[in-house]
């Protein structure tokens, strides 16, 4: 088996013709299977890669023949969206779902997954998904616990819209193990990339809570804008993402934009960065040059990407933060 991981990236990948290996890797990050050849065993050579985004396993999978696949896991779901080639898998006593690459399947392991014609030629993303942690992003985006478990409908439409998307993002990951220092090796990134992959999935596939998705947000009180704001400039150094700033202000992730957006006039995480660049200004303004530097300053202040963080600057306080720095 030849196996190569990306540098901090958390992303794999594996080359083996070894049926044996082959279930080895993949229990390693998705399930124990039974994996059976029913092509040319000749032509058998499973290919895998993988990333790791803490409550979803992101991997890219072929086999070289036609094989079978059988597996169950509970408490998780799986979405499969052939690159190319087909398969046609059973959940459970359902009927057989034929799939394209124009088109995904969202299914639930825990009611056993019988793959029975996966084409010599296919070539599949493969998303595991935590269970719990899909239903916590949609009680946070619907502003409240999910009482009742969402059910989805089987196929996904990934040849446009935020189905294709959702496809690129999650495709993206597993490119960036041959990117040295990348941006997915930094953990405010992937919990960023995770959690746009958790929303984009409850937008792009269909639902029952898609129409409450869907439906215009009530307004929030300006109080509860100031309340998010003043939690802000206590704590600007703090991680927040969307989720966090939805806690504080106890309201749904969409009530909380809107509300930002009519009062503010600026999204919650724009709020964000906004406060984290005066408080650097304030920072270059007072510092002396020979103990501290930019980059320093930058990081002090959760901006991880220097020149980001000097076009911003620029752009708002109309020096760069070495001039300011030198100023001061």
């Amino acid at each position: 088996m030849v196996a190569d991981e990306g540098l901090r990236a958390g992303v794999r990948s594996y080359e083996t013709r070894s049926l044996d290996e082959s279930r080895v890797v993949i229990a390693q990050h998705y399930y124990d299977l039974r994996l059976g050849v029913r092509g040319r065993s000749e032509d058998f050579l499973t290919r895998l890669g993988v990333a790791d985004l803490g409550a979803l396993t992101v991997g890219d999978v072929s086999f070289g023949t036609e094989v079978t696949i059988g597996f169950a896991q509970p408490r998780v779901y799986h979405v499969t969206v052939p690159l190319t080639g087909r398969f046609r898998c059973r959940q459970g006593h359902g009927a057989p779902s034929c799939t394209v690459p124009e088109r995904a399947v969202l299914l639930r392991p825990e009611r056993g997954i019988e793959v029975d014609d996966w084409s010599a030629d296919c070539r599949a993303l493969t998303v595991k998904i935590d269970m719990a942690a899909l239903h916590e992003r949609l009680g946070a985006l619907l502003g409240g616990p999910v009482r009742r478990p969402p059910s989805f409908e089987t196929y996904i439409d990934v040849g446009q819209g935020a189905g294709r998307s959702w496809v690129d993002l999650a495709l993206w990951c597993l490119r960036e193990k041959n990117a040295s220092n990348g941006l997915l090796g930094r953990p405010l990134i992937r919990s960023r990339i995770e959690q746009t992959l958790l929303e984009g999935l409850l937008l792009a596939c269909g639902h029952s809570y898609r129409g409450a998705l869907e439906a215009p947000v009530p307004t929030a009180r300006p109080a509860t804008v100031r309340r998010v704001m003043e939690a802000i400039e206590e704590r600007p150094d703090e991680h927040y993402d969307a989720a966090r700033l939805a806690s504080l202000s106890q309201i749904g992730v969409r009530a909380l934009q809107e509300a930002f957006r009519k009062h503010v006039g600026m999204s919650p995480t724009a709020y964000v960065t906004e406060v984290r660049l005066r408080r650097a200004h304030e920072q270059l303004l007072a510092a002396d040059p020979t103990t501290i530097t930019v980059t320093e300053v930058a990081y002090r202040w959760g901006f991880a990407h220097l020149g980001r963080f000097a076009q911003r600057y620029r752009m708002r306080f109309g020096t760069s933060p070495g001039q300011t720095l030198r100023s001061g």
